[in-house]
């Protein structure tokens, strides 16, 4: 009996904290992101930071017979890139990136922002960090941090390892959105350049990296002045204004995000039935940080183009009439955009055709 009382009062003084859990910390952390995320407010914002959910007035933000627009997604492994590099400074712009530029598909534009951050144990500076390049992207693509989950859970999650989640809410007027039925033979295919690998390929980089005994501290042989880590970082590019501008400018049927999947699995989901997307494979230089995967693991032409974006991470299809005024445009807003191709009407064949596949990979 005695060994019983000494056994249960060993267990009297345990908590939550002793259990790897500092809510504390985490309401010291939310506190701090408070400002952070006020720095995003627009037209809409309803509620704050700190409520049980977040709130926002469509009204407010100026539609009047608006379509809801969602996406949620995540970084992949590129996470496990930033972890060894300690870089968590630009992740959360990926994760915004990865949402937003998905509303845009459709025509519609990002209003807010939520996202999911597990962790094993709370860093304060890590997490900042983190979350700063959340608001970074929501900046970027228009839209407001209304609200999120920050879980600390130890031993699903070793210390310094951390996954994000986003959720992001658009909307569109019903009779802008974009659906790709009015897409026909002779519009034209425009590619907006990538500004790296964005968030897509991670894990076959990662076996790359592996299998040719690689650090990411190593010099990049392709740019002298940043080493691999830093290439391989580099944020995803939001499209979201740019895109939202060239609507505006009219003539725009259609757009595709290259994610996952490459320019091989994702434009064909925005072309009609019928319909094939004609693509020359030397319209847009491919840059070198692809070439060098490529090489170090011999991976086949289609394979790269079904794996990473390949230089080209947003596709516009308009009419041939505007496609020269598009471009102009879209440089101005300071986007590298390429004429890549055009629509033809193919019955019964595949949406997609590749052309210069194989000599694509000769010029740099």
């Amino acid at each position: 009996m005695a060994q019983n009382d000494k056994k249960n009062s060993s267990n009297t003084n345990l908590n939550y904290k002793a259990s790897g859990v500092d809510i504390d910390e985490g309401i010291s952390l939310v506190k701090k992101i408070i400002p952070l995320a006020e720095k995003t407010n627009r037209p809409g914002i309803f509620s704050k930071i700190g409520g049980f959910g977040g709130m926002f007035d469509l009204k407010a933000a100026n539609f009047h017979d608006p379509i809801l627009v969602s996406s949620n997604d995540g970084v992949g492994t590129k996470l496990m890139v930033a972890i060894k590099m300690g870089n968590h400074k630009t992740i959360g712009i990926d994760l915004v990136a990865m949402c937003a530029n998905d509303i845009v598909v459709h025509g519609g534009e990002p209003l807010f922002f939520l996202d999911y951050y597990a962790v094993g144990k709370l860093s304060a500076c890590e997490s900042i960090n983190i979350i700063e390049g959340i608001v970074e992207g929501c900046k970027l693509a228009g839209c407001a941090l209304i609200g999120g989950e920050t879980a600390e859970m130890p031993g699903m999650y070793r210390d310094g390892d951390y996954d994000l989640a986003g959720f992001c809410v658009g909307a569109i007027e019903r009779n802008k959105l974009l659906t790709g039925k009015n897409i026909v033979s002779g519009d034209i295919i425009l590619g907006l350049s990538s500004s790296g690998l964005h968030s897509n390929g991670f894990s076959l980089v990662r076996k790359l990296f592996e299998s040719n005994s690689l650090s990411y501290f190593d010099p990049a042989p392709f740019e002298k002045t940043l080493n691999l880590g830093d290439v391989l970082l580099e944020p995803t590019k939001l499209y979201v204004k740019t895109c939202l501008s060239a609507v505006q400018r009219g003539g725009v049927k259609g757009f595709a995000h290259i994610t996952g999947g490459g320019i091989v699995d994702n434009l064909p989901r925005v072309i009609p039935e019928g319909k094939s997307a004609i693509i020359d494979l030397l319209s847009w230089p491919i840059p070198p940080i692809f070439h060098w995967l490529k090489l170090i693991g011999n991976i086949s032409p289609i394979e790269m183009f079904r794996t990473f974006n390949c230089g080209i991470g947003m596709v516009i299809i308009c009419d041939a009439s505007v496609a020269d005024d598009l471009i102009q445009h879209l440089k101005l807003a300071g986007e590298r955009a390429f004429q890549i191709g055009h629509i033809k009407s193919v019955p019964n064949s595949s949406k997609l055709d590749l052309k210069n596949l194989e000599s694509s990979w000769h010029s740099s």
